[in-house]
C-alpha cells in the first residue's frame, strides 16, 4: 500500500513530498487513515536541527492528528478498525510496539512510533485514543497536544491552585491550551504574552484577563504593573535564551516557572540560582506529563459538556500538497494553528 507522504531529507530545507510504501504491520501496530494532523512547533524544531543533528534522515514527520483505524496488527485490543482516534506522541494506553520503515523507491525513510505527515501511517498503538464520533478531526488534532499538554503544563508541571496569578509568553498552540487550561483550573488573572496581536487576542477569547504585546515595552514592569506583584506562575514557551532569563526573574521568590518550550541545543542561559534554594521552581515540561488515555477522555467530557470552546484555535487550513507553505505561515505568526486536511 502507498501514500502520500512529506519527507524530512535534509535539515533546513522545504520538505519533499513524494510516495511512499507502507510496510507490513508488526507486533502491537496499527494502519490509521488520518484525516487532520496539525503543524507544530517541534516539528519546525525538527526541521531547523534544535535538538541537534538528525541521525534518522531521511524520515517521516508529524506526531498529532485525528484519524480512523483501518487495520490492525498482531495482539492489538485498544482500538479496533472503524474506531475514530487521537494519534498522540506522548505514549498511553497499549503495546509499545517498534518503529516503522517505509519505502521510497528503494530506499528507506525511517518513521517513529508515530507520523502523521501523510494521509495512511503505521502507528503503535499505545499512541491510539479512542474517542467519540461526535467529536470531529480537528478537534482530535488539537486533543492530541494542544490541550492535553496545554493543560498538564497547568496542571501537573505548574501545580496551579485557584486563585493563583499566571503568566504565558508565547501563546501558539500550546501556550494557548495553557491560558485555557488555567482559566479552567481557576486561576487569576492570567496575563497572556506575545509579539503578535492575532495570538493575543485568541488568548483573551480562551480565558486571559489580560494580555501583553512584549515587544512594546518592558515585560516585567508591565506584569507587576498589572498584577501588583510578581507572578505566582510563569509559563513559557518561546525557548529563546532572553526570554526563559526574564521569565524566571520575574517569577515570585516562591513561585514556580515552567519552560516548555525548547532551547536550541547550542544555546544557554545565565541564571542566579540563590531563589532556588528558598522555594523558587524552575522545571522543564515534556507534553505537560499528560496520560492521554486518561486525560483525553476527561477533556473530552468537558467538552461535549459546554464547559469550554475552541472557536478561536485554528486559524489555518491546507492541504498536504501545500505543506511548506503552511509551515512558512507558522513561522511568520500569521496562525495559532495550521492544520493539513486530507
Amino acid at each position: 500500500m502507498k501514500t502520500q507522504a512529506a519527507i524530512l531529507v535534509e535539515q533546513r530545507q522545504p520538505l519533499v513530498l513524494a510516495e511512499v510504501t507502507l510496510p507490513p504491520l508488526g507486533y502491537g501496530q496499527v494502519l490509521v487513515e488520518v484525516k487532520t494532523t496539525r503543524i507544530c512547533g517541534s516539528q519546525l524544531g525538527e526541521i531547523d536541527g534544535v535538538k541537534g543533528p538528525d541521525r534518522f534522515l531521511p524520515h517521516l514527520l508529524g506526531h498529532e492528528a485525528g484519524g480512523i483505524v483501518r487495520e490492525i496488527g498482531p495482539e492489538v485490543s485498544h482500538v479496533k478498525p472503524g474506531d475514530h482516534v487521537v494519534l498522540h506522541w506522548r505514549p498511553g494506553k497499549g503495546i509499545q510496539a517498534g518503529p516503522s520503515i517505509y519505502d521510497w523507491d528503494g530506499k528507506k525513510v525511517n518513521a517513529g512510533n508515530i507520523t502523521t505527515f501523510q494521509q495512511f501511517t503505521v502507528v503503535s498503538e499505545n499512541r491510539l485514543t479512542p474517542i467519540p464520533k461526535e467529536i470531529n478531526f480537528e478537534m482530535a488534532s488539537l486533543l492530541a497536544d494542544t490541550l492535553t499538554t496545554g493543560f498538564g503544563v497547568v496542571t501537573r508541571d505548574a501545580k496551579v491552585e485557584v486563585g493563583e496569578s499566571v503568566v504565558v509568553i508565547g501563546c501558539g498552540g500550546i501556550g494557548l491550551g495553557a491560558v485555557l487550561g488555567a482559566r479552567l483550573a481557576g486561576a487569576h488573572p492570567i496575563v497572556a504574552v506575545d509579539i503578535h496581536e492575532n495570538k493575543l487576542a485568541a488568548a483573551r477569547a480562551h480565558g486571559a484577563t489580560h494580555a501583553i504585546n512584549s515587544s512594546q515595552g518592558d515585560l516585567p514592569s508591565a506584569v507587576r504593573d498589572m498584577l501588583g506583584a510578581a507572578p505566582d506562575v510563569v509559563i513559557e514557551g518561546t525557548g529563546l535564551p532572553d526570554v526563559i532569563e526574564t521569565a524566571y526573574r520575574m517569577t515570585a521568590p516562591r513561585g514556580r516557572c515552567v519552560l516548555f518550550g525548547v532551547m536550541h541545543h547550542a544555546k544557554s542561559v545565565s541564571l542566579h540560582t540563590l531563589s532556588l534554594h528558598f522555594g523558587k521552581i524552575l522545571t522543564g515540561s515534556e507534553g505537560g506529563q499528560s496520560l492521554p488515555h486518561i486525560d483525553i477522555p476527561r477533556i473530552v467530557r468537558m467538552f461535549l459538556d459546554g464547559r469550554f470552546g475552541v472557536d478561536a484555535f485554528v486559524t489555518h487550513r491546507s492541504p498536504l500538497a501545500q505543506i511548506n507553505e503552511a509551515i512558512a505561515t507558522m513561522r511568520s505568526g500569521a496562525s495559532v494553528h495550521s492544520l493539513i486536511h486530507f
